[in-house]
């Protein structure tokens, strides 16, 4: 929502500004200029992230939704964490066997829709609650290894982010390459009446106006949007880790969950108090 509304203001200032001072939209529009500038772009980013373009895509129809680990998201995983260290501190570790080989067909897991539907974080959890049920690796361990995988998940996260980085980086060039390439074209036309070669002026800046322009305007707002995505995957992760840890040190499940939480951004964070509440309402 944010996109589009950034884009619209941006775009009614921009032009609305060009048009109040008596520019004439209609020069703006040059096919061939927009076709060297995301052609030169794209091709460019084809054959540098060409082996990724499937997370590219796949990436992409985000940018235009809201996060998906709201508050609501997170209340949820923690009131998860906390049934199943609980029944763990109860029951034993062997006692959530059956659950972690098999999430999707445990009460526990189902239980918390909002949470079992995102497979990564549910992998996650399982395979270090698998660790953890094993009992061969200590705390340390278990931290460097989680440490490993949620830098590894990172990078591979932010494939998407760099793509619209560099495209973005990479516009502005070819804008000027249209710019250049407009002017060749006019030297090529100086016979013509300076009527005809101010419009063939005109369309070649209007090469270097429109790679800045989407550039900066378009493609490098996504690239932050995108890594504000990944960022916000990262930090899930590292809640988890957090929470799973306190546990595997000792703590008691409500301890542990508190430890998850303090992981949080300020402005996402539960009181105590709430997550307290939304944790006993859950369990009962």
């Amino acid at each position: 929502m944010f996109v589009i509304i950034g884009y619209v203001f941006m775009c009614v200032c921009i032009l609305g500004a060009y048009a109040w001072h008596g520019g004439h939209l209609a020069v703006l529009w040059q096919p061939s200029e927009i076709v060297i500038i995301f052609g030169g772009g794209i091709g460019a980013m084809i054959a540098g992230y060409g082996s990724s373009l499937k997370s590219v895509m796949k990436a992409i129809p985000s940018i235009f939704k809201g996060s998906a680990y709201s508050k609501a998201f997170y209340m949820d995983l923690f009131a998860l964490m906390y049934e199943i260290l609980s029944k763990v501190r109860k029951e034993g570790l062997m006692s959530i066997e059956g659950d972690v080989e098999n999430p999707d067909a445990s009460p526990l897991f189902s239980k918390y829709a909002t949470v079992a539907k995102d497979h990564h974080v549910i992998e996650f959890i399982c395979d270090y609650l698998r660790l953890m049920v094993g009992g061969n690796l200590n705390a340390f361990e278990i931290e460097n290894l989680m440490d490993v995988e949620i830098e590894a998940h990172h990078h591979e996260a932010e494939v998407p982010a760099q793509f619209m980085a560099k495209l973005a980086d990479g516009l502005p060039a070819f804008g000027i390459v249209a710019a250049v390439m407009g002017v060749v074209h006019t030297m090529g036309s100086l016979h013509l009446p300076p009527s005809e070669l101010g419009k063939l002026i005109g369309a070649a800046l209007v090469g270097t106006f429109m790679g800045i322009w989407l550039a900066y305007g378009f493609f490098g707002p996504l690239a932050t949007v995108l890594e504000t995505k990944v960022n916000e995957g990262t930090r899930v992760f590292q809640t988890i880790k957090v929470t799973l840890l306190a546990s595997l040190n000792g703590y008691a499940p409500q301890v542990a969950v508190e430890f998850g939480r303090k992981a949080m951004e300020s402005h996402m964070r539960p009181s105590f108090l709430e997550l307290e509440e939304h944790v006993k309402n859950k369990k009962g």
